[in-house]
């Protein structure tokens, strides 16, 4: 399934059940609660590790779609910066970003002016 398919699918559900649609500053919270029980179970080594970062998933896919954001063009253009990034380790041995060169094709530009920027109560 491509992100864009999951993001839809989530937003739909959360539509259908009657899930938070429209508080931001909550659902962030809920996502953040949502890490936290992957963690545990990652740290207890439990079988539902895979089912929590799922979970993870589609909470940060609905919080992308409240926000107006297109998360399958977000994590392209940031997979593609992130490539071109060069890093060194310093003597303490802390690895360090060097310098940003750019990538061939990819400008680093959003698809949209805003379709990364988090929308915000007016």
């Amino acid at each position: 399934m491509d992100i864009s398919t999951a993001q839809e699918l989530a937003w739909s559900n959360k539509q259908a059940k009657g899930f938070n649609t429209s508080d931001v500053a909550l659902e962030f919270g809920l996502l953040t609660a949502e890490i936290g029980e992957a963690f545990t179970a990652w740290r207890k080594r439990l079988p539902d590790c895979g089912e929590e970062l799922a979970d993870v998933f589609i909470y940060l896919a609905g919080l992308a779609q409240m926000t107006g954001i297109d998360l399958s063009a977000e994590v392209e253009r940031k997979l593609a910066k992130n490539d071109v990034r060069l890093y060194e380790t310093d003597s303490r041995g802390v690895l360090s970003r060097t310098e940003e060169a750019a990538a061939p094709g990819i400008s680093g530009e959003r698809t949209q002016p805003d379709s990364g920027d988090c929308a915000r109560p007016g």
